[in-house]
């Protein structure tokens, strides 16, 4: 059901309930409340016709999103098992729609006929199928809508099963409601209007009268005045009997938009006194005449009809509504009508041809990079105001996300050539390489005077490049993979020169700092939503290509990532090292593609930085200029900043170096005051309120470099830790030596570390508690991040500890980490599945066991129940401990099934859940990271 909702409903006063109370009595009296028995008697009889409608879109089409949602429908034949319902349930594009029975008794569906511009369409159940039901098969009386006469709306108002709705009939000539701009809207033809109070739910309901006739179907309403909106059944019952009949059915088109006007509003617009004594005679009736309100240019009423025009004639034929207008179109599909219009009160006559309302309606898409994309629309054409020509991208994703345009654009050409349909969109994908860019001419849906250009990389290896096309009588759409051109090869950099930056210390930390842009293809990895990131990288092995950055640009390793030198020449680089501890990742480019004056590696230093250390900044702004400026350390102190993200990486046990007057726009480095050697990053900081600024030592930058060097792994204890001050470990009973141990230990901070927070699934779990104090380890004192971190790197330790006044020893082990991160996706039911990731852990306390299913696609399987934020234990009772595990449990789950999903929710509660499966939209998918990058398997 559209609705078209307003703040406040007005409020029933006592005089109004008197009034009610009185017209009640009045009824009894009259008619000897005789109506409400036959009533009674005529619900029960039809009730076991009308069906609740479970639609999921699994793709965005003609302006519609992906979604599941829920309606009515009723059967009209139930012979042939048909269904009439809403247009906008059934959608205009792939759906999947199972009908439910007042008894329960559940049906599949499959599309028949869906109107091109008004709100109805026809489905089809198999009769066969249905075990106990015997259903209600509603006759369709069009002429049975009356002003007066009462009627029942019959349906799954506001979501439940079933529900009764009474109403008056007050307007039959009411013009179609508009829902909003952008949105599907009916139009061409007149609505019923009653007092109904219908809300979601109720699209697709009966409207009946008291003999059990359907007079009209329920479309919409407005919640302000609790008017309904119903359809009148003329056009359906039409469409109906050919239906039925097997026969195609002709829907034939002006490319005009018209209104109904009253006569006073007629003369205002300058209709002649004899055109409307002429009309009265014919038709004494009539209330008024149709109005032209919108031509789409270049149709064949463009430059012919004009904004303003009342119509008159159709061959011949006098047209004072739109029944009478849709009658003569619709059977002159392809022919040349002569229009006779008034404008200004002048006669115009004109010929044009009647298009076909099928042929400029979709009915094929493409899907490229994630994204969607299909032949502009009428419905579309006509809130662009543009002609029916051109790609409509009804969901950007990936692809075009990343460049910067928009969904719901249209694409005029690619690489200069014209994109009016998708046979030219083909022909012009076939001619980009596969990771090539190419110019992608646009207009914006909220800008359409205006064109636009940009750059988009067109990448196939994330998603799935297909042609699929409308096979409604099967029951979806057919797809076929669109032809895969070659690779595109890297080009090595004709000839560049760096930049002069006024100084030789500036140019030369300028070698070492390039760009770096990283494109993130999936939604929801590692909690990660931006699809763009940017910021500096630092050469640190210019031989190997090795550039270091931080993690609020690279969050994790699926992406596709660029490096930028001196803003003018980018090539690719691959995801080398995500560091599983603190904010740093390292990427690899090819030193061959870089030809003329080479970067230099930047040389870094393990100097500790303090409190009023003087240094210089050395940083890239976002337009790629260096800033490079004198720097003053302010301090050095743990991690403090407001966490906001849930889910995300954000590093903790670590210090980071905060400036006076710290630079915002820029990030970059911090060199010694010698201005040669780099002392620590200056990254921004993901996860954390307004993604602050601030340094992190070079040391552990060098730390890192060194285990890739050795292919050792980092090893960690996987416990967050505070400082505490030695003053406050006396209240704790720590024994005097070791207070005075650590007093020598570090004379500057008299501290010691207190366990925090120890994250699930790490062996000490079970041996630490949070508030233990961290005495020493193997022996050794430690009261720094750093210096744990170092004596940590062993498989097993021996962590000395204060726990209740007490001093223990324990044997403790550590976890490895390889920094390859997230190396395998999954794709079920609509779902993104990985291994569960350490920031859960941090965040959810949960043990990392089970997979977890990170993001769902709404109008999938998994988008109907939610399936996201989750830990996946078990498929139909198969424990799925790891990826493997639930692969090869999907796997043996063969078509369109249910399964039992066990699952955790992020407070650690179980919950089952049933699923019902579909393969055809929502395959079975791995992504996998392998030696030359991510590849798409399809497992189905």
């Amino acid at each position: 059901m559209f609705v078209i909702r307003h703040a406040h409903r007005p409020s029933t006063t006592a005089a109004h309930l008197y009034g009610c109370v009185c017209l009640l009595v009045l009824a009894g009296i009259l008619g000897g409340c005789s109506r409400e028995p036959d009533w009674t008697r005529t619900i029960h009889q039809v009730s076991s016709g009308v069906l609740t409608l479970i639609a999921d879109h699994p793709r965005p089409f003609d302006g519609t999103n992906n979604l599941s949602t829920q309606g009515t429908g009723f059967v009209v034949d139930a012979d042939r098992g048909l269904v009439l319902t809403n247009r906008h349930i059934l959608g205009a594009g792939p759906s999947v729609v199972h009908a439910i029975f007042p008894n329960s008794e559940e049906v599949d569906l499959v599309p028949v006929y869906r109107d091109p511009v008004h709100d109805f369409a026809f489905l089809r159940y198999d009769p066969a199928d249905l075990e106990s039901s015997e259903p209600y098969e509603f006759p369709l009386v069009a002429e049975g809508a009356h002003i007066g006469r009462e009627v029942k709306v019959i349906g799954s108002d506001a979501g439940e099963r079933l529900s009764i709705l009474s109403s008056t009939i007050a307007r039959l000539d009411r013009n179609a409601p508009e829902y909003g701009i952008w949105q599907y809207n009916d139009f061409n033809t007149f609505y019923i209007q009653a007092a109904s109070g219908t809300s979601p739910g109720s699209s697709g309901s009966p409207v009946i009268d008291i003999a059990g006739n359907a007079v009209a179907l329920a479309a919409g309403s407005r919640t302000q005045s609790l008017s309904g909106y119903f359809l009148p059944l003329d056009r359906v019952v039409r469409a109906f009997e050919l239906v039925s009949r097997g026969k195609p059915v002709t829907r034939g088109s002006l490319q005009t938009s018209l209104i109904h006007e009253s006569f006073a509003e007629l003369e205002r617009l300058g209709l002649s006194e004899a055109t409307r004594n002429s009309v009265l005679a014919q038709s004494p009736e009539n209330r008024g005449m149709l109005v032209v309100k919108s031509v789409i240019p270049q149709s064949p009423a463009h430059g012919r009809l004009a904004v303003g025009d009342i119509l008159v004639e159709v061959s011949g034929t006098l047209i004072t509504d739109f029944k009478r207008l849709a009658e003569v179109l619709d059977e002159a599909v392809g022919q040349v009508v002569q229009v006779t219009v008034e404008r200004a009160g002048v006669t115009h006559e004109a010929q044009m041809e009647v298009s076909d309302l099928h042929k400029i309606t979709p009915r094929e898409f493409v899907t490229l990079g994630g994204a969607t994309l299909h032949a502009l629309s009428y419905q579309q054409a006509r809130h662009f105001g543009k002609p029916i020509s051109g790609i409509y991208i009804a969901d950007n994703e990936y692809l075009f996300e990343a460049a910067g345009v928009s969904s719901h654009s249209i694409i005029l050409g690619i690489n200069n050539q014209p994109t009016r349909d998708l046979d030219e969109l083909e022909a012009v994908l076939e001619t980009i390489p596969d990771g090539a860019s190419a110019n992608v001419r646009w207009i914006a849906r909220g800008d359409p005077e205006h064109g636009r250009s940009s750059l988009v990389r067109f990448n196939r290896r994330w998603a799935a490049a297909k042609r699929c096309a409308d096979a409604d009588s099967i029951g979806w759409w057919t797809c076929r993979d669109l032809v895969a051109p070659a690779s595109a090869a890297p080009k090595p950099a004709p000839s560049m020169t760096f930049r002069d930056w006024g100084s030789l210390e500036s140019n030369r930390i300028a070698r070492s700092l390039v760009g770096v842009q990283v494109d993130i293809p999936l939604d929801g990895i590692g909690g990660v939503w931006a699809r763009r990131r940017q910021g500096t990288g630092l050469i640190v092995d210019a031989e190997r290509g090795w550039v270091v950055t931080n993690r609020a640009v690279l969050p994790h390793a699926v992406a596709d990532v660029r490096v930028v030198f001196d803003a003018s020449h980018e090539v690719p680089a691959s995801v080398e090292y995500v560091h599983p501890l603190h904010n740093l990742a390292l990427v690899a480019y090819d030193p061959d593609l870089i030809a003329s004056e080479h970067p230099r590696s930047a040389n870094l230093d393990s100097q500790s930085l303090a409190p009023g250390v003087r240094a210089y900044f050395a940083g890239l702004r976002a337009d790629d200029s260096l800033m490079y400026r004198p720097a003053l350390v302010e301090s050095v102190e743990p991690i403090g900043f407001s966490r906001t993200d849930q889910r995300v990486f954000r590093g903790f046990n670590v210090e980071v170096v905060s400036l006076v007057d710290a630079p915002r726009e820029a990030t970059g480095v911090l060199l010694d005051e010698a201005q040669q050697r780099v002392l620590a990053l200056w990254v921004p900081w993901h996860g954390f309120r307004d993604e602050p600024n601030a340094g992190i030592a070079a040391e552990v930058v060098m730390d890192m470099i060194a285990h890739l060097h050795s292919g050792e792994p980092l090893r960690s204890l996987e416990v967050q830790w505070s400082p505490l001050p030695l003053s406050d470990t006396r209240l704790l009973s720590l024994p005097e030596h070791w207070i005075e141990a650590y007093a020598q230990h570090d004379p500057q901070r008299r501290r010691i570390l207190k366990a925090q927070r120890i994250l699930k699934g790490d062996p000490a779990v079970d041996r630490l508690r949070e508030g233990d104090l961290l005495l020493a380890i193997d022996g050794e004192l430690a009261n720094s991040y750093r210096e744990v971190e170092r004596l940590s790197q062993n498989e097993r330790v021996r962590l000395t500890i204060l726990r209740d006044r007490q001093v223990l020893d324990l044997d403790v082990a550590t976890l490895s980490f390889d920094g390859r991160g997230v190396e395998e996706v999954v794709r079920w039911a609509g779902a993104y599945v990985i291994e569960p990731y350490r920031a859960l852990s941090f965040d959810q306390g949960i043990e990392p066991f089970g997979v977890y299913s990170t993001l769902f696609f709404w109008g999938s399987p998994a988008g109907r129940e939610t399936l996201a934020n989750r830990r996946i234990l078990a498929l139909n009772d198969i424990s799925t401990p790891d990826l493997a595990s639930f692969v090869e449990a999907a796997r043996s789950l063969e078509g369109r099934v249910s399964v039992r999903v066990k699952t955790l929710d992020s407070l650690g509660r179980p919950s089952l859940r049933t699923i019902r499966l579909d393969p055809h939209y929502w395959p079975l998918e791995v992504l996998r990271r392998s030696e030359h990058g991510w590849i798409l398997e399809s497992l189905e």
